[in-house]
């Protein structure tokens, strides 16, 4: 069943006729369409219909094989609201703005506009083969960059330096980076989203670099915490508990074991470690077309893991003034088990 047909049939459950998809990510995996961000795709029992403008006529037809309507608001909302009268029409709460909202229910004042949320999202936690071969292929790019880069981690040298050479890597091989990279040395560490400063690493910091590729749309997502000199005895301790942790998660990885089990798994070794207060956000999440997407591996999820999903295993432990560690790896979940896709070394420190 193809992607259109499962949503088709999602729709029916959710009580609406109709889907106008404004969320770039999901109008791409509908329409392969990759200009999501001035794209549209209207989906009805019929069929579905990519809307876009005359900057991306050529584009849409290499691209896509969804008919096509190549005009700018309101003649789209015109054209649309031909095949809508008298539907319940869905449109995606989380991304569609007030403004938006306003514009459809004045171009549309004989369907009943219905909120929806995460029905596309839904059908896009499992990735077919095509789509794991991508994410196999961001992160064998990343990989890559990082061994580059990796001998520049010392100290003396600044972390925005580091992370502008992660980035002219991805560049030159026809990548972007996936998220803004991270660069987190000494006290910074303590930052679980430290971007990249001019701090100067210094000897014996631990330094956090967290960093991923987009390559033809798809994104990898990867965590190494490694020393420059000789960290002292408490960060040594904090590390290997977070590698422990780390370590423990990935191996119960496999179809249907729950997210919150996995979270807990890994907070209960920091927490045997005295670090569960110290580990601040969840171990992990979904990773696709977008870097952060379902399923959320938090304490509070009711998601369970089905194969061919990719996720993330990342428990870190922060320490204010002091430093961090965070360790991950991005992995595809299997029927009996797991294949981590990040091959990065983890040091010891």
């Amino acid at each position: 069943m193809s992607k259109l047909e499962k949503l088709r049939a999602a729709l029916r459950r959710s009580g609406v006729e109709a889907l106008w998809v404004s969320d770039p990510a999901n109008v791409r995996v509908l329409s392969g369409f990759t200009g999501g961000h001035d794209g549209k795709v209207l989906v009805t029992a019929e069929g579905a219909t990519l809307y876009t403008d005359a900057r991306y006529t050529v584009q849409a037809q290499e691209e896509s094989s969804l008919p096509q309507f190549i005009a700018r608001p309101p003649e789209t909302y015109a054209h649309a609201a031909e095949s809508l009268k008298g539907l319940r029409v869905g449109f995606e709460a989380t991304h569609l703005t007030v403004a938006g909202l306003e514009d459809l229910q004045k171009a549309w004042p004989d369907s009943a506009l219905v909120p929806l949320r995460g029905v596309i999202q839904e059908l896009r936690l499992v990735k077919d083969e095509v789509e794991v071969q991508a994410m196999r292929a961001a992160q064998d790019l990343a990989d890559r960059v990082y061994s580059e880069v990796r001998p520049m981690i010392r100290a003396g040298v600044r972390e925005l330096d580091v992370a502008l050479a992660i980035e002219q890597k991805l560049r030159e091989a026809g990548a972007s980076s996936a998220f803004e990279v991270i660069v987190a040395s000494g006290p910074r560490g303590a930052m679980p989203h430290g971007v990249a400063s001019g701090r100067v690493i210094q000897d014996g910091d631990l330094v956090t670099v967290d960093m991923g590729a987009k390559l033809a749309g798809y994104n990898s997502d990867m965590t190494r915490t490694v020393a420059a000199g000789t960290p002292s005895a408490e960060m040594k301790r904090v590390y290997n508990a977070v590698l422990e942790a780390e370590e423990a998660a990935v191996k119960a990885v496999k179809a249907g074991v729950r997210a919150a089990d996995l979270d807990k798994l890994a907070r209960d070794i920091l927490t045997r470690h005295g670090l569960g207060e110290a580990f601040a956000h969840s171990l992990g999440h979904g990773v696709g077309l977008e870097v952060h997407e379902g399923p959320g591996l938090r304490g509070t999820s009711e998601d369970v893991l089905q194969s061919g999903m990719v996720i993330t295993i990342e428990p870190g432990a922060y320490l204010p003034n002091v430093g961090g560690v965070r360790i991950e790896d991005l992995v595809l979940v299997t029927e009996d088990g797991y294949e981590v896709l990040s091959h990065a070394p983890k040091e010891s420190v």
